[in-house]
């Protein structure tokens, strides 16, 4: 065996080793890859102020793309406020990113009239999307965890209970 084979071979032992103490094998989370980070990207808040991704670090995020004119987008919205109200106070965040052909006036009256407790990110360039995967279908939903590792994508609207058990998880775990 060479030796960048044993190295190699010692890295995969770590990081096994890393990933079952964690317990994040139960998650279905590998904590060495970087395919599964979660993107940079810098937020246009409605409130015209700018949010890097870095404002997130250390916190278990929810990722919601989605549009004033989607159905599924509004039906799940109480829902959405819901997870957000149950554990903002344990290090959890919620960004709505509005689609890029989402009028920003049509954003700001949607969050303002049903009183959105969370940043809401106006994506008027298409950047944000792009870089999340090209999301194109809304809903979609990514829950990060505090490793800036995208645990889980939902496209449509996920089962919140579910989602609330995944949120605790990670909460716990941190």
């Amino acid at each position: 065996m060479t030796s960048s084979a044993v190295l190699n071979a010692s890295r995969r032992y770590v990081c096994l080793a890393a990933t079952a103490a964690a317990g994040l094998s139960a998650l279905g989370l590998s904590a060495c890859s970087d395919s599964n980070r979660a993107p940079q990207a810098e937020y246009l808040l409605i409130d015209g102020s700018r949010m890097p991704s870095q404002a997130l670090a250390g916190k278990v995020t929810l990722i919601n793309f989605w549009a004033t004119t989607c159905i599924s987008c509004v039906k799940e919205m109480p829902a959405l406020i819901e997870t957000h109200q149950k554990f903002k106070d344990r290090g959890f965040e919620t960004v709505a990113v509005a689609m890029s052909y989402d009028p920003p006036a049509w954003v700001l009256n949607f969050a303002q009239s049903r009183q959105l407790p969370f940043k809401v990110a106006l994506d008027h360039t298409g950047e944000i999307a792009q870089v999340w995967g090209d999301i194109k279908l809304t809903p979609t939903t990514f829950i990060v965890d505090r490793q800036n590792r995208i645990v889980k994508r939902y496209v449509g609207e996920p089962d919140f209970e579910a989602l609330h058990q995944l949120i605790e998880r990670l909460l716990v775990s941190a």
